[in-house]
């Protein structure tokens, strides 16, 4: 194996220990486990993390190297040790101190043997770990209840339990001088494009930090580079389904070790529009909840503008609909009071994050009945400002992305401030702001605004009309994949 550290092993088994010990701390750290013992008369020593390894694998390892007698592994005995004593699956070699205590620290096991240049490394790792339960915030009716863990194996393996492809690929990274953080980019290697995959390989490369203390979180953020824009880069997803359907697109995966949220790059606005539920229903049913979750999108960011609009300029209104707004004047402006509603609002939905399940109805019930309602009577609020904030928080929690759910919420903050200070031209001009930002939006260099802008016609029918899979012919354009073409080989 192919190692990048320098400092090299000596042949002497006790001074590859002496550094290792001085490295790990063995003689502080209680989990990392040093056992000596003689194979055949030689001395051999297996290091591991006592929490990351397999005690009945490990066991039988022994058991078998202590069974061996000296002429079954001289002369050369690593290479007799690897090929006829270690009943295993997952066993390699290195040959630099620093990567062997990378190695240890990642959870395998490395052998040591007295008089060789080379370790042994064998992966009885066993991570601590749930179970693939599905995920709390994309939860469907119909369909596989597995989702992510933390455990970036098992995430790999519930994605090529549904992709039995041969160009289905994992390549391997490591990022963090001091977590070593294991990445992989996982894509379909004959349909993704090049370019995408190298530029998000690169970015990902290029991460240069002592250690990803938020994981997936972290890696946007690096990868990214637009800090101050709030439209999500990445669409993340718990869902193995749900990956595998990009990974066919042509998109790249990147799952993070102890995440159990995968990012999807690169990606437009209105992937983050798009639920599994739609695809899980008949196709008539699909267009129909596609377009109320649309709608849901669109209260959760404009009714609220809109309301207040209409409220300090009723002129606007036709005679018809004269009967919108307050009908009495309010001692705080109107804008103020949904300011302070979704503060409220907010601060709410934070308070039950950190209270106990048992009480977080019960704060619910606080909040939103005697909170509210005696804002209303002490003059406060008035009982549309509550009735819209009410709405607008609906809109939000039916967004099928929680990361452009927030997005959109700063975005509605935005347009009441600038309404309820300028009325009409402040909205219209902060309409008109945020649509230019979104137009020079690029995630990994892919327009965000495909497929309206630049405009593909068919490929937006296909984002407003959840179109029945059998005439889902061809993959997103805006990606460019080398197979653009969704049918079988044999049948193009």
């Amino acid at each position: 194996m192919a190692t990048a550290g320098t400092k090299k092993f000596s042949k002497k088994l006790e001074d590859n220990l002496e550094y290792i010990r001085e490295k790990l701390g063995l003689d502080t750290n209680f989990d990392i486990i040093l056992r000596q013992f003689k194979v055949g008369g030689k001395e051999i020593a297996a290091i591991f993390v006592d929490g990351f390894a397999d005690g009945q694998t490990a066991t039988l390892i022994f058991q078998t190297l202590l069974a061996s007698k000296r002429e079954e592994i001289i002369p050369n005995p690593l290479t007799k040790i690897m090929q006829e004593r270690l009943p295993y699956i997952e066993i390699d070699t290195v040959d630099s101190l620093e990567e062997t205590i990378t190695q240890i620290l990642s959870g395998p096991m490395v052998l040591f043997i007295d008089g060789e240049q080379e370790a042994i490394v064998i992966d009885t790792r066993e991570y601590p770990a749930r179970g693939p339960d599905e995920p709390d915030i994309e939860k469907i009716t119909r369909g596989s209840r597995d989702g992510f863990v933390e455990t970036m194996i098992f995430n790999i393996a519930l994605i090529r339990r549904r992709l039995r492809d041969p160009g289905f690929r994992v390549e391997p990274l490591r990022v963090g001088k001091r977590s070593i953080t294991d990445i992989s980019l996982v894509y379909i290697n004959d349909i993704v494009n090049p370019e995408i995959l190298e530029r998000i390989r690169k970015e990902i490369k290029a991460i240069d930090v002592d250690g990803l203390s938020m994981a997936e979180k972290s890696v946007e953020e690096f990868i990214t580079k637009t800090f101050w824009n709030p439209f999500p880069k990445v669409r993340y997803t718990e869902r193995p389904d749900v990956c595998a359907a990009h990974l066919l697109e042509g998109h790249v995966a990147i799952i993070v070790d102890t995440s159990p949220s995968v990012m999807i790059a690169p990606v437009t606005y209105f992937h983050h529009l798009q639920h599994a539920e739609e695809y899980r229903q008949s196709p008539l049913t699909g267009i129909y909840i596609r377009w109320v979750r649309l709608i849901g999108v669109l209260i959760s960011f404009l009714l609220a503008p809109l309301w207040l609009l209409v409220s300090i300029q009723p002129e606007i209104l036709p005679p018809s609909l004269s009967f919108i707004g307050p009908q009495e004047e309010m001692a705080i402006p109107l804008f103020i009071q949904f300011i302070i509603a979704h503060l409220g609002l907010d601060l709410l939905r934070l308070a039950s994050v950190h209270t106990p399940s048992p009480l977080a109805t019960a704060l619910g019930l606080v909040g939103a009945l005697l909170i509210g309602d005696i804002a209303v009577k002490v003059g406060l609020f008035s009982n549309e400002v509550l009735l819209y904030t009410a709405l607008v928080a609906i809109g939000i929690f039916s967004t099928p992305s929680w990361e452009l759910s927030q997005t959109n919420r700063l975005i509605m903050l935005f347009l009441l401030l600038t309404t309820g200070f300028f009325r009409l031209p402040g909205f219209i001009l902060g309409i008109a702001a945020i649509f230019v930002l979104l137009i020079f939006t690029r995630s990994f260099g892919v327009p965000y605004l495909w497929p309206f802008i630049p405009l593909n016609f068919n490929a937006l029918m296909a984002i407003l009309f959840r179109r029945p899979v059998p005439i889902k012919g061809y993959r997103p354009a805006v990606l460019q994949p080398m197979d653009p073409d969704r049918s079988p080989p044999g049948e193009k």
